[in-house]
């Protein structure tokens, strides 16, 4: 149920969770069997002789009966179900008569109460051990040797004895006075306690003292701490059955009808005689007794078999064969729920458990389930096992809550409960309960429940076979990412939130493969997995002649895509001709505010091809698409010398030519590039370029001062260059070193201020532009924008023109 609503890993990890409940209840039932043989039935059978005293003599009893219990039911299971559905029945049988035995004994204790007399000592209750006669003088003076010995110690000289025994008297009460007693007035509210007290009966008065703690052993002692969530936690696997219809549903006759009402009569029947049972015990029982665990005070007799009618025999044998029974349906169930598991194929290394005999029996499953319950047999102890299983309980009733709860709420169509008095507020309620329990039972067990569920999931998410099943948490994505998406939409990136998105245009060659995949590499090192990647692709020809290629096209990009480490979409267009296949990816690529801003390309490996003398013009096409998008455009030059993601450098350096100002991109991409492992030892050098008449040591300081408010870390160069070397478009674009100070004043200007600023700068720049473009109408000459041989032959037949202290510039500038 829950991988088909919430998907294969949640279902995997909860499935797991709830076959581990299963198979832990299995244990504590087998635990519950073997306390109750050698307490009750055959106290004579234990291989350890039991002592008050020494706890762990039960509990070594407990691990070798039920390892040997265990291997008798394996062999029961294996043999064949049918004869474990049939003892069902018998053990149905036995339970109903103890449940109908006990309500008999209340009505009985009504006008008969059962002689169950207990003994205290002032307020405290004494442990029964050797103690025939319950008071400190028999007839005639005589001093009851039992108990003075317990109490006082007898040297040579004299007699010392506990003060608390001398100052209070011994009474003798009925441990089970009856339900006409009122005793339900004293035990109507709680009475916890430390691990190691004294049980005291409060209604009975004594003179206070604290008696020596040498003497603590002769009286009742709370075995651990009591509080109220540790009690939940005991008594919730006892209302853990309520899934048994759900678990059988393949074998109802109408399932959608039986479940409900079944399930529904389960938990009323079930809920009444458990809160029914606790009202009456505490109506007809001492509150001291109740909270006596192993009934020290009554000679260890059974509490509950004393009430009972007609005989304690009834509670023995029913409590027996019922743990009996469960333990082996346990055993039936826990193996299929792993088997259907491993069938799913959603956890890899389970599928041999998937396998079983030639008419499906599990053999396999049962092997392991055996196994695992021994875990639980070997600790043995059922406090430390009870709160374990709740966890895996709790937590698979959280998630089918869950599930019913998000089906509702996505509105998904396949989800059209026929139950009427459904409302997704109670699956929720359920839930947060659920949860609430978890942790109130017991927070450390409740951690180690999640983190087991967790590592689960993470597993099946990783290595898991992929399953579509239409599940919620799917609806819940494209919900969440629809949502998302229009919250986006309105209003502008900030400049704060603004980073490379990118659309990475790539070649493939006539079998479909990527030509440079370099280019996800440095896609992969710039984004480091954050933001938005597109990687796009063109295929000349028609859609309907192309489809199967543009196929295996995506198949091979998405394949470097998981190769590279890429996260990202990949989107491959058909179209009539390459230029407009780019033209219309760079309109349309990404859904709403998930758009790209940055096209990432090669450099054009031949700028004429024989049978296409114009192949350069796709390439100078796209840059001008780019621009009129208004998107940043990088283009990647011999992309196929650039390092691939497993390369690491341990030195060198990233140079930035910063000559025209762009917004600050190119002081993005060195640092993002070095946030990825391949980059991260490289050093970052700034290059700007300088006028003659410029101050070039002021430019580098204000230039290092912007460096150090952007929070970059960076050396500064400044290369100084004759005027007639700077473009007009350069020199109008060029952001000066005087204005970047401005820059940084601004910040501190009001918006007046700014605004008159900027008028400044806008009209010394037109300024100057005008300037430049009047000298180059008075002496053309064609502008090159890189340092290049022929530039260098050209300045060569000017130098008659150039004095000596300029031809010399020429030669020493720096490179």
């Amino acid at each position: 149920m829950i991988s088909r609503s919430l998907g294969p890993e949640f279902g995997g990890a909860v499935g797991l969770c709830f076959y581990l409940g299963t198979t832990f209840a299995g244990a504590m039932y087998i635990l519950g069997t073997i306390e109750i043989l050698l307490t009750y039935i055959s106290p004579n059978a234990a291989i350890f002789p039991i002592e008050q005293d020494d706890p762990q003599a039960m509990l070594n009893n407990m691990r070798i009966y039920g390892t040997c219990i265990i291997a008798m039911m394996a062999i029961v299971v294996f043999v064949g179900v049918k004869y474990v559905n049939k003892l069902a029945l018998v053990f149905l049988a036995c339970v109903i008569l103890s449940i109908m035995a006990i309500y008999a004994g209340v009505i009985k204790s009504a006008f008969d109460p059962p002689d169950f007399p207990m003994c205290l000592l002032g307020n405290r209750v004494l442990a029964k051990r050797n103690l025939e006669i319950c008071a400190k003088y028999i007839s005639n003076n005589t001093i009851n040797e039992a108990l003075w010995n317990k109490f006082c110690i007898t040297t040579n000289e004299s007699t010392t004895c506990d003060p608390y025994f001398m100052a209070n008297n011994i009474t003798e009460i009925q441990g089970i006075p009856g339900v006409a007693s009122g005793v339900l007035l004293d035990n109507l509210w709680s009475a916890y306690s430390q691990k190691g007290s004294i049980i005291e009966r409060n209604q009975t008065s004594s003179v206070a003292g604290e008696g020596q703690k040498t003497y603590s052993q002769h009286y009742v002692l709370t075995d651990i701490m009591t509080y109220f969530t540790m009690l939940v936690g005991i008594y919730f696997p006892s209302v853990t059955g309520i899934m048994a219809g759900s678990n059988r549903s393949g074998d109802l006759k109408d399932a959608q009808k039986s479940i409900p009402f079944g399930t529904i009569l389960a938990i009323a029947t079930t809920s009444f005689i458990y809160l029914s049972c606790v009202v009456l015990f505490g109506a007809c029982i001492e509150g001291a007794l109740l909270r006596d665990k192993f009934g020290e005070a009554v000679s260890g007799q059974l509490v509950i078999g004393t009430l009972a009618w007609p005989s304690p025999w009834v509670i023995v044998i029913g409590s027996f064969f019922s743990t009996c029974g469960a333990g082996l349906q346990s055993l039936t169930g826990a193996p299929r729920l792993l088997q259907a598991i491993a069938r799913d194929g959603i956890v890899p290394f389970l599928q041999v458990f998937g396998h079983g005999k030639a008419n499906g029996e599990p053999t396999w499953a049962l092997l392991l389930t055996a196994g695992i319950c021994e875990i639980g047999i070997l600790i043995a102890s059922l406090d430390s096992v009870a709160p374990i299983l709740s966890m895996f309980f709790l937590m698979c009733y959280m998630f089918v809550n869950l599930a019913c709860a998000l089906q509702t709420l996505l509105r998904t169509p396949n989800w059209r409960p026929r139950f009427k008095y459904y409302h997704w507020t109670l699956s929720f309620v359920g839930m947060s309960l659920c949860l609430a329990l978890m942790f109130i039972c017991s927070w450390y067990y409740a951690l180690v429940a999640m983190l087991i569920a967790g590592c689960i999931y993470k597993y099946i998410e990783y290595r898991g076979a992929e399953k579509e099943w239409g599940d919620g948490i799917r609806g819940l994505s494209l919900n969440a990412a629809r949502y998302a998406l229009l919250r986006v939409e309105h209003g502008a990136t900030h400049t704060k939130n603004w980073r490379p998105q990118i659309l990475v245009l790539v070649n493939l060659d006539s079998e479909q493969n990527v030509k440079h995949p370099r280019l996800l590499s440095l896609t992969t090192q710039l984004k480091a997995g954050k933001g938005l990647t597109i990687v796009g692709s063109v295929l000349q020809g028609t859609f309907l002649d192309k489809h199967v290629e543009a196929q295996k096209g995506e198949e091979n990009i998405k394949a470097l895509m998981t190769t590279e480490k890429t996260k990202g979409f990949c989107q491959l267009v058909v179209s009539p001709s390459v230029r407009d296949g780019i033209s219309h990816l760079i309109q349309s690529a990404g859904l709403g505010a998930m758009k790209h801003n940055t096209v990432l390309m090669a450099w054009p490996h031949s700028w004429k091809q024989p049978t296409d003398p114009y192949s350069w013009k796709t390439f100078v096409d796209t840059v001008r698409d780019a621009t009129s998008a208004q998107q940043a455009l990088l283009v990647a030059k011999n992309i196929d010398s650039f390092p691939t993601s497993q390369e690491r450098f341990a030195d060198g350096n990233i140079d930035i030519w910063w000559i025209v100002h762009d917004g600050g991109m190119l002081m993005l991409l060195p640092f993002l590039l070095r946030q990825h492992k391949v980059w991260r030892k490289c050093r970052m050098r700034i290059f700007t370029v300088a006028q003659m008449d410029d101050n070039s040591i002021q430019m580098k300081k204000d230039l290092q001062m912007f460096l150090y408010h952007l929070r970059l870390d960076a050396e500064v160069e400044v290369v100084e260059m004759f005027e007639n070397d700077i473009s007009a478009f350069t020199y109008e674009k060029t952001l000066m070193m005087e204005q970047r100070s401005q820059m940084l004043k601004q910040m501190q200007l009001s918006k007046n201020e700014r605004e008159r600023e900027a008028q400044i700068i806008h009209d010394r720049n037109t300024a100057s532009h005008s300037t430049v473009a009047a000298k180059s109408s008075a002496a053309p000459e064609k502008i090159q924008m890189t340092w290049t041989k022929e530039k260098l032959i050209a300045e060569k037949h000017k130098v008659k023109d150039l004095n000596a202290a300029g031809y010399r510039d020429i030669f020493n500038m720096k490179p």
